[in-house]
């Protein structure tokens, strides 16, 4: 039998990707270095690929983005270097970006309003195409790249698709075999979609030899139509995707066509049930006699290699793989198949990680815990009571800039290096002077600018129990932008307070309010890995219960606005929307358990990065006050998704891109918030940035507040009515 892998993280051991690009950015090297960088790292991808796979795709190396990769190869953009490239994916008016389907990558948004007769052509020369010229090159497959991008109306996007076809038919016309992606398969498709797709994939009939299609992330839901297409190759996920492994076992596989048998996964770390991957690959056997087994979706959603990680505990170590073991587990499969390797046995963790107690809380939980018994009406009039906003109020996300000196002394107190009454010291002096700092711009609403953490799901992580953190587990959220998730193995629960200490000595160095800062359950959970022998429900309860606490130990300490981040609230919804109810049920409970707390407390939460239009009567259930939602780099779309409804709560639309290095004029921040008050009353509306300022420098990051009081001062002469 034989193996075939995808998706090998492209990051190197050193973080090679992400220095040779900020290098870059930089001025610090010219492009032939970066590209010769690139290149060594496609190249040891390879070599890794070799000691353990069969078949893999040669090109799969990007500059910043596969998805923008794919418009320049198809025309729709044609930078002239790579400092234009830059330009598209951070620049002053760079592309949107947002979740990749359920995961927490990201990618940029082809626009097509920017081009509304779309000139497809292969841009042969562009640098697009550095990577993906060989033999065997992997692209975006042309009905995902199309589905995910924005601008193309609906009765345009056959025309659309028909001729983009052309475009990958000369693509393939000079490939030996191409790995298409078409992820979007696996999404709630419409009958004339289908349509659409064996209309178009008959286009490629005679390059259809050459072609491995690849889904994964769910099942496809249509089945007969899929195998029907021409290719050569079809690769599914098993593991997500158990109604495709049904349909195959109960109806076949063509005989002339190739199953690539998604049964590793590539989501998520724990080891492969080897026992059970086998049965699956011997019943799908008898269906078929050309099979693969294969990774069930690309492994850059992992770490590189779990071998490098000398201080986890070994009983948890021995039951993780990550992408380099998820490679070996692929030939371990398929020589178990073929009787050369006996089963190895499941790796269990048995007891680890299990507190009685927690257990208990979470069998008590009744409904009266997810209920608040005051409402938003009612919450506002107290809360105002105690603080007499302005109109458009002005605050930020959470974190600012973290200097080389900030993170130095945050090595320097980890390794032992500096003692913890200095860092403490350290830690105060750099909040005395962001306190005054924000006081003196005229911001309302003030932050501690979290210089404590390191990363806002790994920081909590590391203040509770059942998690564990890893050393050089490095993933790829966006372009070089990089976070290591934390991995939760056992029930949840608080030590100890985990931020009391910082936010409220920020309180005791200003009379205005200084927002508490901590991260909501649902995205704990999605940035992540996330233990799989309990529901995910009763971990959102077990976190949730832990913030809860947090938030408590705040109202004592006089903290009047609790920030509750959840960006991942839309990004974790399942693909199929059948499946969305059960999900948004777990994940507002959990919001609204951390939160159930005094009504004096204004609860804000913040959500960035996904499309949550599709979302709105799922964030109208979770009980917050105030709602901030990026809104800059996608030009303000989300507020059409308000109109028509009663949403009587307070927002804040991100007016400032905090991706982009580029300071946003007043006049682009007052066009944001016009269109929106068209849909929102002046006295909810809020005025801050996008995210946290952790990523930008210092002088940007001024000129940018600057522009956004300024921004504020003129909403409020000009809306002055409104406050009385």
């Amino acid at each position: 039998m034989q193996t075939y892998a995808y998706g090998f993280p492209r990051l190197g051991r050193a973080k090679e990707y992400k220095k040779g690009i900020e290098d870059f950015w930089k001025g610090r090297i010219q492009e032939d270095v970066l590209i010769q960088t690139l290149s060594q790292l496609q190249a040891d991808q390879q070599k890794t690929y070799r000691k353990h796979i069969d078949i893999f795709p040669e090109g799969e190396m990007t500059f910043y983005d596969a998805m923008l990769d794919t418009a320049i190869l198809c025309g729709v953009y044609s930078p002239r270097d790579l400092k234009a490239y830059y330009e598209l994916c951070r620049g002053d008016d760079a592309l949107e970006m947002t979740k990749w389907f359920n995961t927490n990558y990201h990618y940029l948004v082809p626009d097509f309003r920017r081009t509304p007769v779309p000139c497809f052509r292969v841009n042969r020369e562009n640098v697009a195409l550095r990577f993906q010229r060989g033999a065997f090159p992997k692209f975006i497959g042309p009905f995902t790249f199309l589905k995910l991008s924005k601008g193309i109306r609906r009765e345009d996007f056959s025309r659309v698709f028909l001729a983009l076809m052309e475009v990958y038919h000369d693509l393939l016309l000079h490939c030996e075999k191409a790995q298409l992606d078409e992820p979007a398969f696996v999404l709630d498709l419409e009958n004339d979609e289908i349509e659409l797709i064996k209309t178009g994939y008959r286009l490629l009939k005679d390059c259809g030899h050459k072609i491995i299609l690849m889904t994964y992330y769910d099942a496809v839901d249509f089945m007969e139509e899929l195998l029907s297409l021409p290719v050569s190759a079809i690769g599914l996920d098993f593991v997500r995707g158990g109604s495709s492994y049904q349909y195959i076992v109960q109806h076949g596989f063509p005989k002339d066509k190739t199953l690539i048998a998604g049964l590793v996964d590539g989501r998520n770390i724990w080891k492969t049930d080897a026992a059970a991957a086998v049965a699956k690959l011997r019943a799908l056997s008898q269906k078929t006699p050309n099979l693969m087994v294969s990774n069930a979706a690309p492994l850059y959603h992992l770490p590189l290699t779990v071998s490098v990680e000398d201080t986890l505990d070994e009983h948890l170590k021995t039951r993780l793989a990550f992408a380099e073991e998820k490679l070996a587990e692929i030939r371990m499969i398929a020589d178990c198949v073929e009787g050369r390797r006996a089963i190895p046995e499941k790796v269990v963790l048995e007891d680890y990680g299990r507190d009685q107690k927690v257990q208990s809380r979470i069998r008590s939980l009744r409904p009266k815990d997810f209920v608040k018994g005051v409402s938003p009406q009612e919450r506002r009039r107290r809360q105002e009571a105690l603080w007499k906003p302005p109109l458009f109020p002005a605050t930020t996300i959470g974190s600012f800039p973290q200097s080389a000196e900030v993170r130095a002394k945050r090595a320097a107190y980890k390794s032992g290096r500096l003692s913890h009454s200095d860092y403490q010291a350290y830690l105060r002096g750099e909040i005395d002077k962001l306190i005054q700092f924000q006081e003196d711009l005229g911001l309302d609403v003030l932050v501690h600018g979290e210089f404590e953490r390191t990363d806002m799901v790994e920081f909590f992580a590391q203040k509770l129990s059942g998690f564990a953190v890893t050393q050089n587990g490095w993933v790829i959220s966006y372009g070089t932008r990089v976070y290591r998730p934390p991995i939760i193995f056992g029930d949840v629960s608080r030590p100890a307070p985990m931020t009391l200490d910082e936010i409220a000595y920020a309180q005791t160095k200003t009379k205005k309010p200084v927002k508490g800062m901590l991260t909501g359950p649902t995205t704990i959970i999605a940035w992540s890995y996330c233990r799989e022998d309990i529901p995910v429900a009763e971990v959102a309860y077990q976190i949730a219960l832990a913030l809860q606490e947090e938030i408590r130990d705040y109202e004592k300490a006089g903290i009047r606005i609790v920030q509750v981040d959840e960006p991942a609230f839309r990004e974790k919804a399942p693909l199929k929307r059948r499946d969305w109810d059960a999900y948004f049920d777990w994940a507002v409970l959990a919001f609204n358990l951390a939160t159930n707390t005094r009504p004096e407390t204004q609860i804000h939460t913040h959500m960035c990065y996904s499309e949550f239009g599709e979302i709105v009567e799922y964030i109208e259930r979770m009980d917050f006050d105030v709602i901030s939602i990026e809104t800059s780099r996608s030009k303000g779309d989300i507020i059409d998704a308000f109109e028509g409804r009663q949403f009587d709560r307070q927002i804040g639309l991100g007016v400032w891109d905090i991706h982009s290095p580029a300071v946003p004029p007043v006049e682009k921040m007052l066009d944001i918030v016009h269109r929106a008050l068209r849909h929102f009353p002046a006295k909810n509306f809020w005025i801050n940035p996008d995210c946290g300022l952790k990523t930008r420098d210092w002088p940007e990051t001024e000129a940018s507040l600057r522009n956004l009081i300024k921004t504020a001062t003129i909403l409020r002469k000009e809306y002055a009515k409104d406050a009385s």
